[in-house]
C-alpha cells in the first residue's frame, strides 16, 4: 500500500480544536502518514502555550515554526507573516508532504500557503468559501482557496462561492464543519466537572464571552470592548471570557480583560486557553455567548445556544436562528442580551438545524482523510483550469 504523507498546519487553540478530529482520523488512515506543523500562538507563552495540548494529546509534533513577534501593530503581524514563510521553507524541505492541509482563514496562513505553493506541494483547505467582511481573513481566505487544489467548504452554501472563485466542482467537497465532530463524539463534562475545572461556579446566568478585534475597523478594539464589558455589568449576568486572538490590538483587549475580571472575580473569569473539552462543555452549561467569534454561527447552532453576534467581523457568514446580530454600541447590545435570555427567543429555537452539520453524524474528519486518501495528486492537478460560471448561473 501506497503511504501519502498529509502535512497539517495548527496555528492557534482555535483550529486545533476542529483539526484534532482529523488528526485522529489521519493517524489512525493505514494509507496515510501525519506530518504536524505547529505555529503561531501554539508556541507562545502569552497565549497559553497551547503546544502542551497537542503534546498531551499524544499527537507527534513533526516541526515548529516560530514566527508570532511580539507585537501589537500591522507591522508586526506583517513581519509575523515574513519570519513564517521562511520557517516554512525550511520545514518543507526537510519533511516534504504530500498534500499540505491548511485550515480557515488567520493571516498565519499565507506563509505556508505560500512556501507550499512555490515548492509545488498540493494545497487542501478547510472552511474556505465564507465570507466575514469586517476582517483582513476575508482576503486571508479567498486568497488560500486560489491557491489550494483541493477544497472542503463547510455549507453547501459556500461550495457554490468557491465555484464561483473559478474551482473545479469536483475538487470541492461540502462535508460540513469539522469542528462539529467533537459535539458528537466528545464526552462533554457535567456542570459539576466543568466548574471543577473551571474554579468557578456557573449559577445564575452565565455567557462565555469572545472577542477578537475587527482587523478592518483599525483603532477601535478597546472602544468597542468597552461597549460589550458595560453590557455585561449592566445586565448582571457572569461571564467566562477567552482571551482574543493575536491580531493587532488582541493585546490591548487581553490586558483589558484581566482587569476587568480582576475587579470582580466572583462574576468574571479570565481564561488563556480552554481546550476544546472545556470549551464545548461551557457552550452545553452556559446561557448565552457574546461577542465575535465564528464559534457562535457555527458550533453553537448545534446546541442551541443563543448568540449576541457583536459588530462586523462576522458580516456575511450564513447566521442560523440563535444569532442575534447587533452593532458593537452598548444600547444595541443590551437589547440583545436582554432578547437572548427571554423565554419567547429560548422557545424560538426548539428544532432548529445547523446548516453546518448536513449529515450530523461527526464523521466529517473521517470523509476528509478518506478523500485525501483517495484525490488525485498527480503533478497535472496543480495546472488548475479556471472553471467559468455562467451569469445566470452565478446570479
Amino acid at each position: 500500500m501506497t503511504v501519502r504523507r498529509v502535512g497539517i498546519v495548527t496555528t492557534s487553540r482555535a483550529d486545533y480544536g476542529a483539526l484534532v478530529w482529523l488528526l485522529r482520523e489521519v493517524q489512525a488512515h493505514p494509507g496515510l502518514e501525519l506530518l504536524l506543523f505547529v505555529t503561531g500562538t501554539h508556541l507562545s507563552p502569552e497565549f497559553g502555550m497551547s503546544v502542551r495540548a497537542i503534546e498531551a494529546d499524544g499527537f507527534p509534533i513533526r516541526e515548529r515554526i516560530e514566527m508570532l513577534l511580539s507585537s501589537d501593530t500591522a507591522v508586526g503581524a506583517t513581519k509575523s507573516v515574513g519570519a513564517g514563510l521562511l520557517g516554512f521553507a525550511d520545514a518543507f524541505q526537510r519533511s516534504r508532504p504530500d498534500v499540505l492541509v491548511l485550515f480557515g482563514d488567520r493571516t498565519e496562513l499565507w506563509a505556508p500557503a505560500i512556501a507550499a505553493l512555490l515548492q509545488q506541494i498540493p494545497v487542501a483547505h478547510i472552511h474556505g468559501g465564507e465570507t466575514s467582511q469586517g476582517a483582513v481573513d476575508e482576503a486571508v481566505r479567498h486568497s488560500v482557496t486560489k491557491i489550494a487544489s483541493i477544497h472542503f467548504p463547510a455549507a453547501d452554501a459556500y461550495r457554490r462561492r468557491i465555484i464561483q472563485l473559478g474551482e473545479d466542482p469536483d475538487r470541492v467537497f461540502a462535508f460540513g464543519a469539522l469542528g462539529l465532530d467533537g459535539l458528537h463524539r466528545a464526552s462533554l463534562l457535567s456542570q459539576s466537572d466543568l466548574e471543577e475545572r473551571l474554579g468557578f461556579a456557573l449559577a445564575g446566568t452565565v455567557a462565555i464571552v469572545t472577542f477578537h478585534p475587527v482587523t478592518l475597523e483599525p483603532n477601535t478594539a478597546l472602544a468597542q470592548l468597552e461597549h460589550v464589558l458595560r453590557a455585561i455589568e449592566k445586565s448582571g449576568i457572569k461571564a467566562v471570557f477567552t482571551q482574543a486572538n493575536a491580531d493587532a490590538e488582541g493585546r490591548h483587549i487581553n490586558n483589558r480583560l484581566r482587569a476587568f475580571c480582576a475587579a470582580a472575580p466572583e462574576r468574571y473569569r479570565l481564561y488563556d486557553t480552554l481546550g476544546q473539552l472545556v470549551y464545548l462543555s461551557c457552550l452545553k452549561h452556559v446561557q448565552l455567548m457574546i461577542g465575535n467569534s465564528s464559534s457562535g454561527l457555527i458550533e453553537a447552532p448545534s446546541l442551541r445556544l443563543p448568540v449576541v453576534n457583536v459588530g462586523d467581523r462576522q458580516r456575511g457568514r450564513l447566521a442560523p436562528r440563535n444569532v442575534i446580530s447587533v452593532a458593537a454600541s452598548y444600547d444595541e447590545i443590551f437589547a440583545g442580551i436582554d432578547r437572548a435570555t427571554s423565554s419567547p427567543f429560548l422557545q424560538s429555537l426548539e428544532g432548529m438545524g445547523n446548516p453546518y452539520d448536513p449529515c450530523q453524524d461527526g464523521k466529517v474528519g473521517y470523509r476528509i482523510a478518506e478523500t485525501l486518501y483517495t484525490v488525485d495528486l498527480s503533478p497535472g492537478r496543480l495546472k488548475k483550469v479556471f472553471h467559468d460560471v455562467a451569469i445566470a448561473e452565478a446570479a
